[in-house]
């Protein structure tokens, strides 16, 4: 995992650089990152992201309940999965891809379950052992309990991101807080990173992105599960 480690490195030092406004990184022949460009284009996130957050909310519940199910069975079936000691879930909110399907299976088969907690500015992982243990917290979203343990992102062997919108490369729009950048920059972090959501939130044009973003390994919709051609380890 020694690459995904340096290339967050790289995406936190870009912190530093915001003038830049194209970035060449490594190509195939030295390593496993490919040539990526990263330009600052402007494009209407907002925009975009308003239009997916409102065709998510007018989801009917029949039509939610569907879709999550669909996804989280898609999700349940990668190896990646399969091989994690412990993973990190989301709690839903405005119609996200739900995940309690998720949190029963892991626990049933003995996996370790960490939930976000947003701190001020920042977001930690909180072991939960049932969905209860969540209540109303930042946002209005459900999280563990504050006298729980912090865990940080090292510790997971699969990290499951919401979003609004996700590119075919693994980029995605968030709600614009930066909690999951911010949280996903941890040096050590080397989880295995799969967005999930309905599949009308994938689109085939390029999110524009910044070096300090980090891209998705896969991303799971209810129809389809996408291996990202973005910057991933080799195996």
């Amino acid at each position: 995992m020694r690459e995904r480690n340096e290339y967050r490195y790289l995406t936190a030092l870009s912190l530093f650089i915001p003038s830049a406004s194209l970035i060449d990184l490594p190509d195939s022949s030295s390593g496993p990152f490919r040539t990526c460009c990263i330009e600052r284009l402007g494009m209407p996130k907002r925009s975009l992201r308003s239009q997916l957050l409102a065709k998510r909310r007018s989801l009917s519940h029949e039509s939610w309940c569907a879709s999550s199910r669909a996804a989280q069975l898609n999700l349940l079936s990668l190896d990646e999965y399969a091989d994690a000691e412990c993973i990190a879930l989301y709690a839903p909110a405005h119609n996200e891809t739900d995940t309690e399907l998720l949190l029963i299976a892991a626990l049933q088969a003995g996996k370790r379950v960490l939930y976000p907690a947003v701190c001020g500015h920042q977001m930690v992982f909180r072991r939960v052992d049932r969905i209860e243990e969540l209540q109303k917290g930042a946002f209005g979203i459900p999280e563990p309990c504050s006298t729980g343990v912090d865990h940080l992102a090292d510790e997971a062997d699969l990290i499951v991101v919401p979003g609004v919108a996700f590119d075919l490369s693994g980029h995605r729009i968030g709600y614009g807080k930066g909690f999951y950048d911010r949280f996903l920059h941890h040096p050590d972090c080397s989880a295995h990173l799969v967005g999930l959501c309905h599949d009308f939130q994938m689109t085939e044009g390029k999110i524009p992105f910044d070096m300090h973003d980090i891209p998705m390994e896969i991303i799971v919709s209810d129809k389809r599960i996408i291996r990202t051609c973005g910057l991933i380890p080799e195996k």
